[in-house]
Formats: structure tokens, C-alpha cells, sequence
């Protein structure tokens, strides 16, 4: 099943990752009072309910095994835990404001469509849907069962995990749902909001899609907002919860698309299959279809396997020195291409910036913490501000990044060179070492030859690098994104559909 949000936006947001709520100044005084009031009363309803969840989540699995943890949770553990579960999760988002959900057409049942696909996912606060479903298993990133309350609620769930960083976990995950999904009814539905996961394992499976809508009013039916999307750029976490529970409800509609059942032509090739469902999405939404996803911490467009940044960091560094008088090759600054991870404090002196605030900044454009690899942020930086040729470039990168120091690339030297190319980390460049291969071996001359000429790899020279050096404030050079049937991908201001990587 397919779920998507549909959410006002406004005509000059750039891509689906961005999202402002605009108030007028009488619904900011009014959100106010209503907040002061509503706010802690609601958080603290909400958090106790929440709270509740925690040992009866550890309850379910408590006493078994790890074979019996492998195997789906029969008799008494699941109809006593399950309804005790679901009424908990529906008190919480009651609890912060979303007082009604009302339901259009009808969930198909496991045997019918054993995948539910949810998307596009803009927010926790989509989690809502997995109440209005019956609490289906879900697909999650690994990293969140470290979190508390969640660790414990995934493993109640079963849950489908996998690492955004490692290519083998995603694997295992299309393998394990792959597994679940044709398990005769043993397993419950399996709930994913990334619909380019979706594809590897759906290949002979119905889908049964579902549309959903949120609106957050202050007065019944005089003016809503859309306040429930946490997106990469916009409304902080707090600020969306603060937006949405200090509105006196937040209306939801949930509506059952038909099953869409994968033809002949959709079942041999995956990747069919997943656009058309997209394309299916997309028109039930009214929006655009655009081929971005979120990575990691970067909205980006795929090329291949290759991940080009949406608004790449290297533009806003590159902003930044100028800013603060710095006009020189920033190659300069790192001349023996070493694997430096550098401090903040590093970075401004060998930058010769003014304060070290600017330096925090462009770490925290590459990475999660005051720390980074010099060779990513210089390299990135010279390939967006056109001091070097392109060609130039790529050769002084190949030097650094062969480790071996034999003149060959391997596939994480690759790796690594496209990333610090780019300015995001590429963890899938299998195809693109593929096809430099064949071209002979691995060499500066094949790799060259690769992105001057390639049908695919030949646009990070032609377009991408290429537009980010003639790339104007407003849409950062990033070359229009891949549409189906809606302005050349450029998202036109009332949502998008897009693909999320859980």
C-alpha cells in the first residue's frame, strides 16, 4: 500500500526536502495562546502515553529466543500485546492533536497486497498511518534502534532493518521482506515508505496504494496549515510539533487507492514496475513525480548509481569565503592531497578565515560534527568555482585518491574520488566502476575518457559540474531533474513526489 501526504507548499520552494510554514501575523498571536496552553498539556499527555509503550514492548518478546525472535509473534503475545499496542499509539497522536482519521475505501488485506508502500515520508508524524493500518511491520534504519522508546517499539514491531551506509544490510533487507512477503500469510503486511526499496522485492507482488491528507486548523474550516512536515530544510522537529499542537486539531484523511497489480512487462523489469507507481502517486496527489531522494543527510538526484547533491555543499562553502575576502584555489590549501580529517580550528587557519564560526559552518555542511575531510571540502570546492579545468581537476584527484600509489583505481578508490568530487559520499559506484572497466583497466586515462564520453557518467562533467560553476543563487546549478510529464523535474510549488531512503 501506498501511502502520500499531501501538503500545501509554496510556488517558490525548489524541491519536496524544502518546506516553510508562512503564518500571517494574527495566526502567529493566535498560535501562541493557543500554544501556551495547549503545548505542555499535549506534550506531556503524548510523552506519558509514549512512555507506557516501553515495557510493553519489551513484554511481548520477553523469555524468547533469537530463533524465536526470527519467527513472527503467534497466540497470546500478539493479540493481547497487539491491541494494547494500537490503542497506545492512537492515544499519542490523539493526544498532540490529531483528534479524527478519516478513512477512504478499503485496506486490502495481507493475501490480497502483502506490501504496503508509504510515501512520499515528510515527517515522523507520518507514523500516524501505521495506526490507521493495524499496525503493520515497517522498514527502518538500524541507526534507530539506539534511540530510546523506539529501539524497544521496532522490536516489538519485528521491524525490517537496514544501514544507510551499507550496501550488504540493504541486501539482506530485500532479502528478508523478500522472504516475509512470500510467506503465505505467516508474516503481517509489510509497511515501507520507500517505494526505489520497494521495487527489488515487489516484482510479482500487488500494491495497494493510499492517499492521505493533513491539514492542521485553528477554527474548524476557516484556514489550515500545513504544519506536520519535518523536512531538510524548514521547520525544525520542535518547531513542528510546537506548529501542530498548538492548532485545536489537525484533521487526516487516509484514502485507499485500488490494488495495483504489476503486469507481465512490470514483473521483468523492477524498475518499471516502481516508476509507474510513482507516476500512480503522483497523479492521485496532483504533483509532480521527480526522480530526487533523500540520502543520508542530502536531498539528492540520482545519475546512475552516482548521488548528485541537490544544493551541494561546495556551493554554500564557496559562498562563505567569499564572504570573508577568501579568493584563492582552495587546492592551495591542501597541496599533498593527504586523508586529513581536519578540526574547525584547523580548517581556519588553513583556510585564513576570520573566525572559527565559519569554519563550524562548513563542517557542519559535510559532516555531523566540527571535524572533516579536507580533501572533500577542497576538491569540491575548486570543482564548483571554475579556478581549475575540469580536466585538471580529475587528474589531481586521481593522484590523490590512488592509494596504492600504481596508477590503477579500485572500487573504493572510485569511492571516494566521486564523493569528494561531489561533495556527498557515494557508497554505490558498483555500476560506475563496472563501465570503467570495461573501457580497459582502471587507469587516470580510462576514468577521463569515462566522464567525457559515458551516455550516463559523461553529465557529471557536461551537466552537473559544468551549470554548478555557472550556477546562479536561486537554483544552485543543479541540473533539472528527471519529470514525469511537469516542467522539466523543477518542483512548481504544490508538492512533489519523491523517493525516500530509509
Amino acid at each position: 500500500s501506498v501511502m502520500m501526504m499531501k501538503m500545501k507548499r509554496s510556488a517558490h520552494t525548489p524541491h519536496p526536502f524544502t518546506h516553510e510554514v508562512n503564518v500571517t501575523a494574527a495566526q502567529r498571536i493566535q498560535g501562541i495562546i493557543l500554544g501556551v496552553v495547549l503545548f505542555p498539556v499535549r506534550i506531556t499527555l503524548a510523552t506519558l502515553f509514549f512512555l507506557l509503550m516501553w515495557p510493553i514492548a519489551r513484554l511481548r518478546l520477553a523469555g524468547l529466543s533469537e530463533a524465536e525472535r526470527a519467527e513472527p509473534v503467534r497466540g497470546w503475545r500478539r493479540w493481547l500485546f497487539h491491541h494494547i499496542m494500537l490503542f497506545l499509539s492512537r492515544a499519542v497522536f490523539f493526544s498532540v492533536g490529531f483528534l479524527w482519521i478519516r478513512v477512504k475505501g478499503r485496506q486490502a488485506g495481507l493475501k490480497e497486497a502483502p506490501v504496503l508502500v508509504v510515501a512520499p515520508h515528510s515527517g515522523f508524524l507520518d507514523m500516524l498511518v501505521v495506526c490507521a493500518t493495524g499496525l503493520p511491520m515497517v522498514v527502518s534504519r538500524s541507526e534507530n534502534c539506539r534511540l530510546p522508546v523506539i529501539g524497544a517499539l521496532l522490536e516489538f514491531n519485528q521491524s525490517v532493518l537496514v544501514s544507510r551506509k551499507d550496501p550488504e544490510s540493504r541486501k539482506k533487507c530485500v532479502s528478508q521482506i523478500c522472504e516475509r512477503v512470500t510467506s503465505d500469510g505467516r508474516w503481517p503486511q509489510v509497511n515501507t515508505h520507500n517505494h526505489s526499496l520497494a521495487r527489488s522485492f515487489t516484482r510479482s507482488h500487488t500494491l495497494s496504494l493510499i492517499h492521505t491528507l493533513s491539514r492542521s486548523f485553528t477554527r474548524s474550516l476557516t484556514h489550515s496549515l500545513d504544519t506536520v512536515r519535518w523536512t531538510w530544510k524548514g521547520l525544525t522537529w520542535l518547531g513542528t510539533l510546537w506548529h501542530t499542537t498548538s492548532q485545536i486539531y489537525t484533521s487526516v484523511t487516509v484514502e485507499f487507492l485500488p490494488v495495483y497489480t504489476p503486469s507481465q512487462e512490470e514483473k521483468q523489469n523492477p524498475d518499471l514496475y516502481a516508476e509507474n507507481v510513482q507516476k500512480l502517486m503522483a497523479k492521485a496527489l496532483r504533483v509532480p513525480a521527480t526522480d530526487y531522494v533523500m540520502e543520508g543527510r542530502f536531498p539528492v538526484k540520482k545519475l546512475g548509481n552516482l548521488s548528485l547533491p541537490l544544493e551541494p555543499p561546495a556551493q554554500e562553502t564557496l559562498k562563505l569565503l567569499r564572504e570573508h575576502g577568501v579568493m584563492n584555489d582552495v587546492l592551495d590549501s591542501c597541496p599533498s592531497g593527504q586523508s586529513t580529517t581536519v578540526t574547525a580550528d584547523h580548517l581556519t587557519t588553513l583556510l585564513g578565515l576570520k573566525d572559527r564560526r565559519t569554519a563550524v559552518k562548513i563542517c557542519s555542511l559535510y559532516s555531523k560534527d566540527d571535524t572533516v575531510d579536507l580533501r572533500q571540502v577542497c576538491l569540491s570546492v575548486s570543482a564548483v568555482s571554475g579556478f581549475r579545468s575540469l580536466e585538471s581537476l580529475i587528474h589531481t584527484a586521481f593522484t590523490w585518491y590512488d592509494t596504492d600509489q600504481d596508477g590503477l583505481l579500485s572500487a573504493g578508490d572510485l569511492s571516494g574520488l566521486m564523493g569528494a568530487l561531489v561533495g556527498v559520499p557515494q557508497y554505490e559506484v558498483a555500476e560506475m566502476y563496472t563501465a570503467l572497466t570495461t573501457r580497459g583497466r582502471p587507469t587516470e586515462a580510462s576514468l577521463q575518457d569515462l566522464l567525457k564520453t559515458h551516455p550516463v557518467y559523461g553529465k557529471v562533467l557536461s551537466e552537473y559540474l559544468h551549470s554548478s560553476r555557472l550556477a546562479d543563487g536561486n537554483h544552485n546549478g543543479i541540473p533539472n531533474g528527471k519529470t514525469n510529464g511537469n516542467n522539466n523535474g523543477i518542483y512548481n510549488g504544490h508538492g512533489a513526489s519523491s523517493r525516500t531512503s530509509d
